[in-house]
């Protein structure tokens, strides 16, 4: 194990990282470095060689006050009724983006890898602790690596976070996506298309290198929208540093009516054959009710020559089955070795199965949408 803090990816060059990544953009060497421009924390990356000479990695950061709520382990747990590590310790994944991994080199063993991983993890000291004893809680983890962590000797149970959205387009692109759905949606996607379209809105595709000011503006109407006020100006600044640093990776769409200012953006990544959606802000006071939302996010998206993805992330799960996705489940499990969590599994079940539940129980859609098969383990 090398210096973890050294850097957002552990002192390892872009190239090498990224190869353990094996294109999972939110492990990617890119976003990390983009999470480690946030302020509040220390962000690096644990690479281990195993026992049988294979690599793995993970991202990590040292945390104390977490602005984010999702990422507050504490809060989050306690308001399952379920116990909680103290707030503040080690994040084992990244900062920004819902969805961890355990990254491995190619023919490594997983379970192997994962245990090169854990012993690391619990050996690792916070460049923000005195104590060692501090919380080591890894969030926003596939079925697939918590199954490695637990046989590699995790003994808490994982807890059921959220759902996460992925909708796929066939080979076919846009066109065999619609016709991949059922009748009902496939018409009321094309009405939404006609609306937008009839609207006359330009739509312009930019980098947001190019456009971070009408980034940040829309994305603070949007937050208004919603109850939070928020301050424009760190807000840009802080756009503006990830358009530098990701230059034309980092890509945006922009609608307008025509000599005006943008009335609504999508900010998205692609990583090979999958576009990340990563943010979205609207001047709603200046919308036509055209379904702007849904045309700048996945309508756009799923037109982008060679897409066979969409990430689509945590939130609105109903309007993303609506639109073909499957929901799989992102876990928390706490890996330090005296967990509070210790002996309180059958609680965490029952509270992963009231979960899954409550997704099911929502609509007819989102219980299509659930991938069962990775849920049910820890159910």
């Amino acid at each position: 194990m090398t210096d973890t803090f050294a850097d957002a990816i552990g002192g390892l060059g872009d190239a090498e990282w990224d190869r353990l990544a094996d294109g999972r953009f939110y492990s990617s060497a890119l976003w990390l470095r983009l999470c480690a421009l946030d302020p509040g924390s220390v962000s690096g990356g644990l690479h281990v060689e195993t026992p049988g000479g294979g690599r793995a990695a993970i991202p990590v950061a040292a945390v104390t006050d977490e602005p984010t709520p999702q990422l507050r382990w504490h809060e989050l747990l306690a308001a399952r009724g379920l116990p909680a590590p103290e707030p503040g310790g080690l994040l084992i994944g990244q900062r920004r983006g819902y969805l961890a991994h355990l990254l491995t080199g190619e023919g490594t063993d997983r379970t192997e890898a994962a245990a090169a991983v854990l012993d690391a993890v619990r050996a690792l000291r916070s460049p923000l602790h005195e104590e060692s004893k501090i919380a080591r809680v890894a969030m926003y983890l596939t079925t697939e690596d918590v199954r490695a962590l637990r046989a590699a000797g995790v003994r808490t149970a994982p807890v059921a976070l959220t759902a996460d959205a992925w909708i796929e387009i066939p080979p076919g692109g846009y066109d065999a996506w619609l016709e991949s759905l059922s009748a009902h949606r496939a018409r009321r996607i094309r009405s939404e298309v006609r609306k937008f379209e009839k609207v006359g809105y330009e739509v312009e595709h930019r980098t947001l290198a190019e456009c971070w000011r009408d980034v940040a503006r829309l994305l603070a109407c949007s937050l208004a929208r919603y109850g939070r006020t928020v301050d424009v100006a760190p807000m840009a600044e802080s756009f503006r540093k990830q358009g530098e640093l990701a230059g034309s990776r980092a890509e945006v769409v922009l609608c307008s009516r025509p000599g005006e200012p943008p009335v609504g953006f999508c900010m998205y990544f692609r990583r090979s054959d999958t576009v990340y959606l990563r943010a979205l802000g609207f001047d709603y006071d200046q919308l036509a009710s055209a379904a702007e939302y849904f045309n700048l996010t996945y309508y756009m998206s799923a037109r982008l020559p060679g897409v066979r993805w969409l990430h689509a992330g945590t939130e609105t799960a109903e309007g993303k089955a609506l639109r073909g996705a499957t929901l799989r489940p992102l876990w928390l499990l706490d890996l330090s070795e005296d967990s509070p969590l210790a002996g309180y599994d059958e609680e965490i079940r029952e509270h992963n199965r009231a979960l899954l539940a409550q997704f099911r129980d929502t609509s007819p859609a989102i219980s299509d949408a659930l991938e069962y098969e990775l849920w049910e383990p820890y159910c």
